[in-house]
């Protein structure tokens, strides 16, 4: 990096006092999300307010008060607990030999590129949905959004109500790019008639810097200043601007940081414009288009997460014009050319379609569970006619899950005590997880009982501080989980509600469902939660159909919906239930990932045999709905399905939970399964594992083959 162009300045969150002042080098690294020792020294200060500020510790730093700083700072057992943490964070971000200098070191000089809409990090940055970190050279681009992700709010009848969230840039752990004279460093990128500017903030993630854009400056228009004000548009000149930005914008931004990538990895279409650049600059120098697109192609690798045709971004060739009739001609292309890149022929008329220009422009291919491989190779194709359905390049790479950022710590120091502290260090290798089968049951079940009761109490203080506001009527108070128990088997259903999700399958016999529920010797409590998209009114219907359920009160209380989800309260579902249910209409489930978490953390998969759970469930570790069947008629599916999900849970799953309870009051047949899911499916699923299958199957053939 041009380290002479470029300032990056670490703003002081607060005033501290001299022996604690390394706060506010943790404070601006995400590090600390993921190192439960790490959260404990900002939230020992005081709980209070921790949890006040979303755990943001920018904003917990600026706001706590000087009193209680100073003494934490006379404190000796919170100082040897701080000076702990200050020297494992300093190993960490010192350490030299990591996974990657070990496995590759003649790629060490490498650097790699990651490019999305959207980073999943921690409930203080809502940038929507960490841990992409050992040691890999790489360097992350996306935006950042002022208005995050939308406030979901439920009426009394049940209608998801949104409404924006501005964010306090000054309050995040973000840092400023600044050039060599101290102001913000700035990119731009053509659009009709105009250049719009950006400028970057960093976030620091572990050892990897995430680099984001931002339109909201002075020398835009103010339509130009709404390009990263939300995630998702339904406009279609706002989606495609949002795109070059990204695209071609995030190169720019590369360059100006002094990064020259050998590996472009693009998660979704989203930012395939990034390619035209790259070729640009090529052609620039002296290449033919056709020279420039190969070289391109060797380096680029695209992940797709789309198994339907209407998921991926389209534009009509109109607007494509619009946007790139000044670039084609760099690119040495004439204008159907360069349409043909992405051409999609419709019967409403020829589309651009961002996918393909991904697909025919990188060398490197996946989608991200074994099932949606094949559905992707299906899918596109069309684009390889010539090919076998099973030769279509593009392979799969499961998805994983950050094992520190969504392990409870009594369970992970559980994992310390039995599989020793090297699991830590390798959360991918199987052979030390079949040390869980050496836990006693009891020590799990204390463990997953208070994770329950926690759970339990974080619902019913946002049941409490929501009926506090006087805005919302008694039955929303009670539909929002006051009544929940935690010695009942507790089942989690949360995630966006698209159709093909099918949150209502569960309401499909309602009356069979009543009776489930309020076995009085067994009995099942179900708690929902999601968000449907502002523009996807069938999606907020179904939300509407749950809510009504609920608040029905032959339900006792024993269904709940938690608006306005995010991940800290995706955090406390996936720790606490005892079991996670996912209904996708098979196979229209790409991957998925929060049955993972559910998972490690002794929560047992009751899902569709779709996206991940495909490849991780093996009769023993969890329950199927339904069979991998395929359907020509969606409603013989879900009646199907439904009828599955009735019996599994009367004939498997509450017997299992209730009966043949030992001496403890443990059911040994339930730890069993519970032991096999943590087992077999923590490593599997784990981050670490999707990450070394992406430089090995993706990021070093590409640049090995450069």
């Amino acid at each position: 990096m041009n380290q002479k162009k470029i300032n990056s300045i670490l703003p002081k969150a607060g005033f501290l006092p001299e022996r604690i002042e390394r706060l506010n080098d943790l404070a601006y690294n995400l590090w600390w999300s993921w190192n439960p020792d790490a959260v404990a020294v900002f939230q020992k200060i005081n709980p209070v307010l921790w949890d006040t500020v979303s755990h943001n510790p920018v904003a917990f730093l600026q706001q706590v008060s000087r009193p209680l700083l100073n003494q934490a700072a006379n404190d000796h057992q919170y100082l040897e607990r701080y000076d702990q943490v200050i020297a494992s964070f300093d190993a960490y971000i010192n350490q030299k030999n990591t996974w990657f200098t070990e496995k590759y070191p003649d790629l060490t000089d490498q650097q790699i590129a990651y490019f999305s809409f959207e980073f999943g990090l921690h409930e203080s940055i809502p940038a929507y949905a960490g841990g992409l970190d050992m040691g890999l050279p790489l360097a992350a681009i996306g935006f950042i959004y002022t208005q995050g992700y939308f406030v979901q709010k439920i009426t009394e009848d049940g209608w998801q109500e949104t409404s924006n969230f501005y964010l306090d840039f000054s309050k995040l752990p973000m840092i400023p790019l600044l050039d060599e004279k101290g102001k913000d460093l700035l990119i731009s990128v053509p659009l009709p008639g105009r250049e719009i500017k950006a400028r970057i903030w960093k976030i620091q993630v572990g050892r990897v810097p995430l680099y984001l854009l931002d339109t909201t400056i002075n020398e835009n228009s103010p339509y130009d200043q709404q390009l990263t004000a939300k995630l998702y548009t339904s406009d279609l000149e706002t989606r495609i601007s949002q795109e070059i930005l990204l695209g071609i914008g995030g190169v720019r931004v590369l360059r100006a940081l002094g990064y020259n990538p050998s590996v472009w990895h693009m998660n979704e279409g989203h930012s395939a414009f990034l390619s035209i650049e790259r070729c640009r600059e090529l052609v620039v120098k002296g290449k033919t288009f056709a020279e420039a697109a190969e070289i391109v192609r060797k380096g680029n690798v695209f992940t797709t997460h789309t198994p339907v045709p209407a998921g991926n971004d389209k534009f009509p060739v109109w607007l494509v014009e619009k946007y790139f009739n000044q670039i084609w001609p760099e690119l040495g292309l004439t204008r159907d050319e360069f349409i043909t890149l992405a051409k999609e022929e419709s019967p409403y008329g020829d589309q651009f379609t961002m996918p393909i220009l991904a697909l025919k422009l990188s060398d490197h291919c996946n989608g991200v569970s074994e099932l949606h491989g094949i559905v992707s190779r299906q899918m596109w194709h069309f684009l390889w006619p010539e090919r076998a359905v099973e030769d279509v390049p593009i392979s799969h790479i499961t998805n994983g899950v950050h094992s520190f950022s969504w392990l409870s710590r009594r369970m992970g120091l559980l994992f310390d005590e039995y599989l020793g502290k090297e699991w830590r260090e390798t959360p991918d290798n199987p052979a030390i997880w079949e040390k869980v089968n050496s836990i006693p049951d009891e020590e799990i079940w204390a463990v997953k009982l208070h994770q329950k009761r926690m759970m339990a109490r974080f619902i019913n203080d946002r049941a409490r501080a929501q009926w506090l506001t006087g805005s919302v009527h008694p039955v929303q108070t009670l539909a929002s989980g006051v009544l929940l128990d935690s010695d009942t088997l507790t089942i989690g259903f949360a995630r966006r509600f698209p159709t093909y999700k099918r949150g209502y399958l569960i309401l499909h016999d309602f009356e069979r469902l009543l009776r489930l529920i309020n076995n009085v010797d067994a009995p099942i409590q179900i708690l929902f939660s999601g968000k449907a998209h502002p523009a996807d009114e069938p999606g907020k219907l179904i939300i509407q159909q749950l809510y009504r359920a609920i608040k029905d009160h032959r339900t006792g209380g024993r269904l709940v919906f938690i608006e306005d989800y995010n991940m800290d309260i995706a955090r406390h579902l996936v720790q606490g239930v005892d079991v996670w249910m996912n209904t996708p209409r098979r196979p229209n489930e790409a991957s998925g990932t929060s049955g993972m978490k559910a998972a490690m953390n002794g929560g047992l998969n009751f899902s569709v045999l779709d996206g991940w759970w495909h490849e991780g469930y093996n009769g023993n570790n969890g329950w199927s709905i339904g069979t991998d069947q395929l359907y020509d008629s969606t409603e013989k599916q879900d009646n199907d399905d439904a009828l599955s999900l009735y019996e599994t849970l009367e004939d498997q799953i509450v017997p299992l939970y209730y009966s043949n309870r030992n001496g403890s009051n443990i059911p040994a047949g339930w730890m069993e399964k519970v032991k096999d899911a943590i087992r077999t499916l923590s490593p599997q699923f784990s981050t670490r594992r999707m990450v070394s299958d992406y430089v090995k199957d993706m990021y070093v053939p590409a640049i090995r083959t450069k």
